[in-house]
């Protein structure tokens, strides 16, 4: 008997899927690993902080109240410490005010030579390096010298040359100056000002300061080397005048403004003093006399005080708006004929006492 033929499918054996295909799959899973670490460690982290701050919290509770006072949210924000500190600044500036240019000011004593005795004038000389034909002058008329000056100073009067410093400083000019005085002892120098008549303006705000923190004084007085002056009479003048605050002394005058560069007098801001171009009232600068409030307050605020091509100007200036009285004193003013006969005089008397000596 013949079998009928039969067909039998082959075997069909399951593939094995790619290796690669796998890859996927173990990547996520790693990832999912990472986050789930992460996540745990941020959540253990979390923890850990609350206890730490709730330990924090335990041991403040007893020193801090619940509710915060207005002062403790101001002292938190830090605008406790910044209202201290404006109401010390606003104390500071009125004291600066008072002791500056105010009537009935809260006098100080100054650093004199005799401390607790109030002198009656610092005078400062201005003098320069080519100067010292004047200087000897000076010392030979009107400026008394060795014991006779320290016996004005038990009167009282201070009188000093004053003068700035070389632009190269410590060089032949500076070492003269230091040799003068260390032989005189009649100077003073003013460290932080370089001597040059273009500096001339900013040499008021170096004196007045300096002589004012150098001694107590009723005035201080500024005057140029090249005039003659009845000392005994300045004396009284300032004696007449003890106990006067905001006084401002001096030959008062105004006159115009000079805008043509290359004149004399030429003044570079001639355009802030109006359409007329005049000055306002001032004292000649030959002579400026100032009360210790006044000198007080170009010593606070000298950095500040805006300086013009003179120095007479520059002090007028300063004194607008202060409440300061001006004093037109005649007996202070020297015309420039007068000027040429105190300078001639002088001389001569230079020429006696050299050829005396």
């Amino acid at each position: 008997m013949e079998s009928l033929p039969t067909t039998s499918k082959p075997e069909r054996r399951p593939r094995s899927k790619p290796l690669h295909a796998s890859k996927p799959s173990i990547l996520l899973a790693f990832l999912s690993c990472l986050a789930w670490l992460y996540v745990a460690g941020r959540l253990w982290q979390d923890a850990e902080n609350r206890k730490l701050l709730s330990t924090l919290l335990q041991k403040n509770a007893s020193q801090r109240p619940v509710i915060l006072s207005v002062e403790d949210k101001l002292q938190v924000l830090g605008c406790k410490d910044l209202e201290r500190r404006i109401v010390e600044v606003e104390m500071d500036l009125t004291l600066a005010k008072s002791q500056g240019y105010l009537k009935n000011q809260l006098r100080q004593s100054g650093s004199s030579s005799n401390p607790g005795r109030k002198l009656l004038a610092v005078i400062g000389v201005y003098t320069g390096f080519g100067s010292r034909l004047r200087r000897n002058v000076f010392r030979g008329s009107w400026m008394p010298k060795g014991d006779a000056l320290k016996k004005l100073e038990e009167r009282g009067v201070i009188i000093r040359f004053v003068i700035g410093r070389s632009a190269n400083r410590g060089d032949s000019l500076d070492r003269n100056i230091d040799k003068e005085n260390h032989s005189t002892k009649d100077f003073l120098i003013l460290e932080g000002h370089e001597e040059a008549d273009e500096e001339l303006p900013k040499k008021a705000k170096f004196f007045f300061s300096t002589a004012v923190q150098n001694w107590d004084a009723e005035f201080y007085v500024k005057v140029d080397d090249h005039i003659d002056l009845d000392l005994e009479g300045l004396i009284g003048l300032l004696e007449h005048r003890r106990g006067q605050d905001g006084t401002y002394v001096g030959c008062m005058k105004s006159g115009d403004v000079i805008a043509e560069e290359g004149k004399q007098w030429y003044e570079p801001e001639w355009w802030k003093f109006g359409d007329e171009k005049s000055y306002f009232r001032h004292a000649s600068g030959a002579l400026i006399i100032l009360s210790k409030n006044l000198a007080q307050y170009i010593n606070i605020n000298s950095a500040s005080l805006k300086t013009y091509a003179h120095d007479d100007i520059s002090v007028g200036s300063w004194m607008i708006g202060l409440q300061a009285t001006h004093i037109d004193d005649n007996r202070l003013c020297c015309s420039s004929i007068r000027q040429g006969e105190c300078a001639s005089i002088l001389l001569s008397w230079y020429l006696v006492f050299s050829h005396i000596s």
